[in-house]
């Protein structure tokens, strides 16, 4: 089959579809992201994915399997140690993350903590995962008397360092956040991100502000990217992906709101004339429901995805592939706060496909970065195996 000239792949962040088989080891038996939110919604309504095969690949009420699905469809396991976003996307590129990013659900160690306030001159307050919203109603007060620095977790590998603008200047947190990125650089700590989350307003009505700032670490290989834009190829960001690889393999990045911007940016993309990829993320899914543990308004954001996917696959020609899938799960109806560890679904499409079937399960999400490799003549990535010769 003649190449693509380009590949677009779109990552539902934390849409899993049933528990891998290690599930176990990360406390995630019985876990089902996709499944469960169909159970809680009695029945998804997404009429594009059913159309491209989602409901051939497992059980999910709502969604029949489709007689002759649009779309080759499948599912891949995760082969790193993780069950992040960084870990995810890294993967799906071609790396192997095999020391996994650390998570901090009983808060920093307090020699990390001690190194933090040493360098930079404050307290730390907080110290415990949370919410965002919520920590600053419970410490922005305190901060804004003392002038001590507000830190906090997730169930992601992240830092997060909350401060007043008009009690610690932007370029004072900035420093601080960079200070704290030298500090869990060591396999000690090995933090993904630190994550500068600056804020107005008066106690009972703060606001964070648009100036949050993300410190990654760079991926810890070569991807499939850095092969395309050396070759001279787009690699067009959109959403956190620039976040994600910190820059690393990207020639152009288009920062998006929220889920439904997203899919803006990506119709947009679609009317420019490149050769190389598009890589999406849409992290709404994982941050505003899945976290959250609200399997409602998961559902709902599905659906209008799907409505979004309507607009967008018409703008498809035969010199696209699209690739939509997910990094990790994150089931609603779980314990805790957590991703969960779960197979991703995977479906390929493109118009000029005249016969498609189910691909064999992925050993791993590097595959999505070897299939890019190979359809573009650059360098194979180190892991993965390409699937692009299955698709007729």
């Amino acid at each position: 089959m003649e190449k693509f000239k380009r590949i677009h792949v779109i990552v539902m962040d934390s849409v899993g579809i049933g528990e891998a088989p290690d599930a176990a080891a990360f406390g995630d038996v019985g876990s089902h992201t996709l499944g469960h939110i169909a159970e809680k919604m009695n029945g998804l309504n997404m009429p594009e994915m059913q159309k491209l095969g989602l409901g051939n690949i497992e059980p999910i009420k709502g969604i029949a399997p489709a007689e002759k699905p649009a779309a080759y469809f499948g599912k891949m396991q995760e082969a790193s140690v993780g069950k992040d976003t960084m870990t995810g996307h890294w993967e799906i590129m071609g790396l192997n993350i095999d020391k996994p990013f650390k998570v901090y659900p009983n808060g920093f160690p307090a020699e990390l903590i001690a190194a933090l306030e040493e360098k930079t001159g404050r307290k730390v307050i907080g110290n415990k995962p949370a919410s965002g919203t919520e920590i600053l109603d419970e410490l922005g007060e305190e901060h804004m008397k003392t002038g001590a620095i507000i830190v906090y977790t997730s169930a992601d590998p992240v830092l997060q360092i909350a401060a007043h603008e008009e009690i610690i200047p932007l370029e004072e947190l900035y420093r601080i956040c960079e200070i704290a990125r030298e500090l869990t650089l060591s396999p000690e700590f090995l933090v993904g991100r630190i994550i500068a989350r600056p804020f107005i307003g008066e106690p009972g009505s703060f606001v964070r502000t648009s100036n949050r700032h993300d410190y990654a670490l760079k991926p810890f290989g070569r991807t499939a990217m850095n092969e395309l834009q050396d070759a001279g190829l787009e690699v067009m960001a959109i959403g956190k992906i620039n976040d994600i690889f910190n820059g690393e393999g990207i020639t152009s990045t288009v920062r998006t709101k929220d889920n439904m911007d997203g899919m803006d940016k990506f119709i947009e993309t679609l009317a420019k004339d490149f050769t190389g990829i598009s890589f999406l993320n849409l992290v709404d899914f994982d941050a505003l429901y899945g976290h959250r543990r609200d399997p409602i308004g998961y559902g709902k954001a599905l659906e209008e995805f799907d409505a979004r996917l309507k607009e967008a696959l018409p703008n498809l020609t035969e010199d696209d592939l699209l690739i939509i899938t997910a990094d990790h799960g994150n089931d609603p109806t779980m314990p805790g706060t957590d991703h969960t560890r779960e197979y991703v679904p995977l479906t390929v499409y493109s118009p000029r496909f005249t016969e498609v079937k189910e691909l064999p399960l992925r050993m791993t999400f590097a595959d999505i970065g070897a299939t890019i490799t190979e359809n573009f003549g650059v360098k194979p990535t180190a892991f993965g195996e390409s699937f692009l010769s299955l698709l007729k």
